[in-house]
């Protein structure tokens, strides 16, 4: 099983990089994960949202299970996560997590997700929820594992 973030956004900060690069190489052996970045080629405010739901459908692998990063979302804890990866991986397919720009995700990209997961109440910066996100991938694939890294 392989994951796969795909977010709106492009030319991210080093720490981000540096931050998300991290994560990736120590989920590498229990579930790699490949980040694809998707962004509006146009100016105008009124299309950018079509054309960010356009490029993150179009970026979802085939047959993915996709898992959409919503404020609306189902809030895990870090072993409630844990448990929701081992039925993830039970599914036999590739996830797709999904972070909007900064209108979010649109109505049509909300309605082909067949998971919505929020990282909680507060607002976090797009840039953020990449490290956020891996982080507590290979927390839960630290916890399946019985791996010491999760003390809480």
């Amino acid at each position: 099983m392989r994951a796969w973030l795909i977010a709106v956004g492009d030319r991210m900060p080093s720490w981000v990089s540096d931050g998300f690069g991290e994560y990736v190489k120590r989920l590498s052996r229990e579930l790699p994960l490949v980040l694809t970045e998707v962004t509006a080629k146009s100016r105008d405010p009124a299309r950018v949202n079509a054309e960010e739901c356009q490029a993150l459908m179009a970026a979802i692998p085939k047959n993915a299970h996709v898992v959409a990063l919503d404020g609306r979302g189902k809030q895990w804890s870090s072993e409630e996560l844990a448990e929701q990866l081992g039925r993830w991986r039970m599914l036999g397919k590739d996830l797709a997590f999904l972070v909007g720009g900064a209108d979010g995700l649109d109505k049509a990209v909300l309605e082909r997700a067949d998971q919505r997961w929020s990282l909680g109440p507060l607002t976090l910066p797009h840039p953020l929820v990449r490290i956020v996100l891996a982080e507590q991938l290979y927390r839960a694939t630290s916890l399946l594992g019985h791996h010491p890294y999760h003390r809480g």
